[in-house]
């Protein structure tokens, strides 16, 4: 490699575009164990299935329309100023980048939970380093940290860059579960048995209940389908490769957890690997029962590198929406410099990954709650603009289209309203008032910001003696 190849801005190709939105969804199996404890086997692999018919696939169908349509940086923020004016981007913008403080803190946690399996020293709260009043700084959240920091490095050299080295994360992270995959099914077979012969976690669970109760952990291994959108400035041909690469991803997740979970079932409920107690890092334990410590060593490496892919590709894409908003003047401007050789937001991506490792101090359940509720505001907003659209600029260049007309737009309503809403109630039921309470409360926050960021933003444009531009005003050009 050398340093002129380096300094040329490289795009991101089909090949790379595949292993972003693997990473941005998913990542393999790897933190889904939490699923099979909470519902059990039974409505676990049954939620594994339906929920990419109901959920994953009306999403990626919104995204390849309006991705196709409106190729550029910052993707689903524009798509939303676009279709529903400048009030909705801002919102889109804001709580998307905001989600994500919540959100991009789950994979340096997830690092270290499967680092804990091998290293136990490292577990949080075994080594606390200092106190700052109610935070706690130990060596795991310091660990978290240089995480942050390294694959922070390497997207300054750009989303091309992140593309590629996902490739080969990909390759890392899979091939212990394909082992594992192996292994597992040879003993479900040896022995007969019947992987989801238990349908639910205990037996006073009823099956409704145990659905509800997966459902958001499912949601959240199954979400980030549009995160992809933010880098379409940085791809090559968005038009022609982003609907390919959202349909093979959508196969190659769901069925990236489906045979693991259920080869992994062959350690039975019970004991140190027993499904019962599964939890984020458990795959480790359950690859040492099923053949010894070389395999528990290799998926803990692979969990581990699935989790700094997975932060790494969503910091491409979550660093861009500081960038556009700056760009559009809500932002100070020195938020949307580039580096002049990588052309990547300095800035954004810096400033961004420095909230992240705040979030991080946080528990990982908790964050799961609040980042699946804001990521389906988004989703909805989107399908908002999708319709509007649709009606307003039915002239729109549309290079790929939902198939079905009315009747497809209205199917992909239902799917995404329905699943939204039920997941909300389950919540709730669960868990009370707290998760829907923080995302009102910041939804509330980020209504409250528009007119004075606003306002700001309008007098920088009369300070200036600039008119406003026209991707303020809700106009993009497709890249």
């Amino acid at each position: 490699m050398t340093a002129l190849s380096l300094s040329k801005p490289r795009r991101v190709r089909l090949l790379p575009l595949v292993a972003l939105i693997f990473f941005s969804v998913s990542g393999g199996a790897y933190g889904i164990e939490e699923l099979f404890s909470t519902s059990g086997p039974g409505i676990a692999v049954l939620l594994i299935v339906v929920t990419p018919l109901i959920y994953s696939v009306p999403h990626a169908l919104v995204c390849a329309e309006l991705g196709t349509a409106i190729p550029v940086e910052g993707g689903y923020y524009h798509w939303v100023k676009r279709g529903l004016g400048r009030f909705w981007g801002f919102q889109q913008g804001l709580l998307q980048w905001i989600c994500s403080f919540v959100d991009m803190a789950l994979y340096p946690v997830l690092f270290t939970s499967y680092l804990q399996s091998v290293a136990g020293f490292v577990a949080p709260g075994r080594h606390v380093l200092f106190r700052l009043g109610h935070l706690q700084f130990d060596l795991n959240w310091f660990i978290c940290v240089a995480v942050i920091a390294v694959f922070t490095l390497l997207n300054l050299l750009g989303a091309g860059w992140v593309g590629e080295s996902s490739v080969a994360f990909a390759a890392i992270c899979l091939t212990p579960m394909l082992i594992l995959t192996a292994v597992g099914a040879a003993r479900l077979i040896g022995e007969g048995t019947n992987p989801v012969s238990t349908a639910t976690a205990t037996t006073d669970q009823s099956a409704w209940t145990a659905f509800g109760a997966g459902l958001f952990i499912v949601m959240w291994n199954y979400s980030g389908w549009d995160s992809v959108s933010n880098v379409a400035g940085e791809m090559e041909n968005p038009r022609k490769h982003l609907p390919k690469a959202l349909a093979v991803s959508v196969v190659l997740i769901m069925v990236g957890y489906l045979l693991p979970s259920i080869a992994a079932l062959a350690t039975g409920a019970d004991g140190d690997a027993g499904w019962k107690g599964w939890e984020a890092g458990s795959f480790s334990e359950v690859a040492r029962e099923l053949a010894g410590p070389w395999l528990q060593l290799a998926v803990t490496i692979g969990g581990m590198f699935a989790a700094v892919a997975m932060f790494s590709a969503l910091l491409a894409s979550n660093s861009r929406l500081p960038l556009v908003l700056a760009q559009d003047g809500y932002f100070p401007q020195w938020m949307a410099k580039e580096n002049r050789r990588y052309r990547a937001p300095v800035a954004s991506i810096v400033g961004s990954a420095a909230v992240y490792a705040l979030f991080c101090l946080s528990s990982f359940a908790n964050l799961v709650i609040f980042d699946v509720f804001l990521t389906n505001i988004g989703i909805l907003l989107e399908v908002a603009a999708l319709i509007a659209l649709r009606i307003r600029e039915p002239e729109l260049e549309r290079p790929y289209r939902i198939p079905g007309g009315a009747f497809g737009i209205t199917g992909i309503v239902v799917c995404l309203i329905g699943i939204s809403v039920w997941a909300a109630w389950q919540q709730y039921v669960e868990s009370g008032t707290q998760a829907v309470t923080y995302g009102l409360v910041v939804v509330a926050g980020s209504v409250l910001l528009y007119l004075p960021l606003s306002r700001l933003r309008d007098r920088r444009l009369r300070l200036a003696g600039a008119d406003v531009p026209p991707e303020a005003a809700g106009v993009s050009t497709p890249a």
